[in-house]
């Protein structure tokens, strides 16, 4: 365990340097939902049937999951990154932990998209939306929105490990930005047909989009949903986990395979 520990924290400042060397990926990729909420919440706002203000606060938090579900986008393109380029090759001659890499690419991760959801949280304050459920209400919803990213650049890094190219990761990962619209993240699922109801309140961004907007007390927890989307907190966590306890053994699997 500590090997895995120490090898992962050198993994992780070696992502972390790659932030700093190239800021021009982090800007677009924390600009970018600052963008589409911008987009929604004064585009589609005024042709919902929710007001515009209400609708921003209901939109703030899916924004939120949004951008915690895009970690497989970004887990994605750099683990095929390294993978294409050799570096994946060239870490498995050095006598560290198989665990090490992948982990320390998903902590970086998790560094950087804690830090991108404030400019995003504070232009959510500035078009309307406000945190009603108190402090501690506020770090939990903050704490399910970091366990979600976790698991999602899991799912990204295997991805990529057997994508192997950059130019697939690319293109693959453009399509997971249809995620968010097949969930409550943007509007609610009552209005929807029952069979696409059924997928969107089955999909994981839905249980925790309504944990965080029930947490942050925007909205309340719809009375006639799926399971996770009733019970939106345990949902949540309960899809974190089934996702890592999937993707985690399966990632380290695959990278100390190589091309194998």
């Amino acid at each position: 365990m500590n090997a895995i520990l120490y090898d992962g924290a050198a993994t992780l400042g070696r992502h972390l340097q790659r932030v700093r060397h190239a800021p021009a990926i982090l800007v677009m990729t924390q600009t970018m939902p600052i963008v589409f909420l911008l987009f929604f919440g004064y585009v589609f706002g005024s042709a919902l049937a929710m007001p515009g203000s209400d609708y921003r606060a209901f939109l703030v938090p899916g924004m939120l999951v949004a951008t915690a579900a895009n970690g497989i986008m970004t887990g994605m393109f750099t683990a095929a990154q390294d993978t294409h380029r050799g570096v994946m090759d060239r870490f498995r001659t050095l006598p560290m932990s198989r665990a090490a890499v992948p982990l320390g690419q998903a902590l970086a991760d998790l560094v950087t998209t804690a830090a991108g959801l404030v400019p995003l949280a504070l232009v959510g304050f500035a078009m309307g939306w406000r945190v009603e459920g108190g402090p501690l209400a506020a770090a939990g919803a903050f704490g399910l929105l970091m366990l979600f990213r976790f698991a999602t650049t899991w799912i990204g890094i295997l991805l990529g490990l057997v994508s192997r190219s950059e130019e697939a990761a690319g293109q693959l990962g453009s399509a997971t930005f249809m995620l968010p619209l097949l969930s409550n993240a943007y509007i609610p699922t009552d209005g929807l047909p029952s069979w696409l109801r059924f997928v969107a309140e089955w999909n994981p961004i839905s249980a925790v989009a309504t944990a965080v907007r029930d947490l942050c007390g925007n909205a309340p927890v719809p009375a006639d949903a799926a399971w996770p989307v009733t019970h939106p907190v345990a949902g949540s966590v309960l899809w974190s986990l089934v996702l890592l306890a999937l993707c985690v053994p399966a990632t380290v699997r695959r990278y100390a395979r190589g091309e194998r």
